[in-house]
């Protein structure tokens, strides 16, 4: 049996921006804070939002100070700035470090982030969410996740439960357009692997699946389109769904070992989140797959690197090529390649495979690790 959770309400496709205040009106919602970045701050997506609500008589104020990886201090400043005035619900505006730290604003109150982080499970509801993407990515606008970085430890805290579910998600692949190839490649690998472990966790279920899968066939042909050409609009407009559907999938089932790896090279290295995905992806594929051939070689065929026909064993190493390819293809270096020092990659491991084990995900993949094999892992993953 499985428990699904959903936002109330979702408005996707071009121009979903506009409905916003409509959307807002709705849910007898109308003094909104804005918790963006300052990217968003500075390009007009943020001017636009605020005048499109103020044009329907909300009040809106907007925090700008998102940082990426949001941090237990950029988080404590939202809260400050939350609490000089009376708001009734809050809209992340962005990727998913606006949209995370959107949740954490919403949900913390008075209590520390640590005392939050899993395996603690929030389900008690803060104010209400609503989540604008501008990158087709993290799926966040459909989880029950938050992933908040504890500058004193280095840690990236992944924080868990119903009370971090956008009860609205505004999805407008036009607010993608104008992303440059680096941003749209590194977040679609990030939907991707998504969609790919949602499949394969010990926790995958009926639902979940249909939307992996779907996932996994709209972002696969999708992501080169969008990478050699940022206006290819049928392109933009799949990942999009993707990366909601990826959302969507993983929320209702589970990440695994990629992302349980990854968080701590993101912490440690500053290495963008979907990049640190794609960096493990291949490795840990292929260390994983012999304890579920069945579901992984499900995975090569929604993505058309393998036919019907063909054995699991046949499948599973053409997604593991696939995946190496890709890499190859959209420029993902290895650690070393992103140039990361050995010596400081080794003295980490230890810390980044305990960090990792203690993050719960591991647990959820299909073949289950011990730390030191997530050791050997790191090892092999450097480059």
């Amino acid at each position: 049996m499985a428990a699904i959770h959903l936002p109330r309400t979702i408005r996707i496709g071009g121009g979903a921006l506009n409905e916003l205040p409509e959307v807002l009106s709705a849910a007898g919602l109308s003094r909104p804070l804005i918790v963006t970045d300052g990217w968003i701050a500075g390009c007009g997506i943020l001017e636009r939002v605020e005048a499109l609500l103020a044009g329907a008589g909300i009040a809106a104020r907007s925090f700008t100070g998102v940082v990426p990886d949001p941090t237990v201090d950029s988080i404590e400043a939202g809260c400050a700035f939350l609490a000089e005035s009376e708001h009734d619900c809050v809209i992340g505006l962005g990727g998913g470090s606006p949209i995370d730290s959107a949740k954490m604003i919403a949900v913390k109150g008075d209590r520390s982030i640590p005392a939050l982080k899993a395996p603690h499970l929030e389900d008690a509801p803060g104010l209400p969410i609503i989540a604008v993407p501008t990158t087709a990515g993290t799926g966040s606008e459909a989880t029950r996740f938050t992933i908040i970085t504890d500058t004193a430890t280095d840690e990236k805290m992944l924080c868990a439960g119903l009370a971090y579910l956008p009860q609205i998600a505004v999805v407008d692949f036009e607010l993608t357009l104008t992303k440059p190839a680096r941003l749209t490649a590194d977040t679609g690998i990030d939907s991707l692997v998504h969609a790919v472990e949602a499949y394969v966790s010990k926790r995958a279920n009926p639902f979940a699946d249909s939307m992996a899968l779907s996932a996994m066939r709209l972002i696969w042909p999708n992501l080169p389109r969008a990478c050699a050409d940022p206006q290819d609009r049928a392109a933009r407009e799949a990942l999009m769904l993707g990366a909601l559907q990826g959302g969507i999938a993983f929320s209702n089932s589970s990440v695994a070992l990629v992302h349980g790896m990854s968080r701590p090279v993101g912490a440690h290295f500053h290495v963008a989140h979907g990049l640190s995905n794609a960096m493990l992806m291949p490795l840990v594929t292929r260390w994983s797959a012999p304890a579920a051939l069945p579901r992984y070689a499900d995975c090569a065929r929604a993505i058309g690197v393998a036919g019907d026909g063909e054995s699991d064993q046949s499948a599973v190493g053409r997604l593991v090529e696939a995946l190496e390819q890709i890499n190859a293809d959209l420029k993902v270096p290895t650690p070393a390649g992103y140039g990361i020092a050995k010596s400081r990659w080794d003295e980490l491991i230890p810390l980044m495979a305990s960090q990792a084990l203690a993050s719960g995900s591991p647990a959820n993949n299909p073949r289950v690790p011990e730390a030191a094999e997530i050791e050997e892992l790191y090892r092999a993953a450097w480059g």
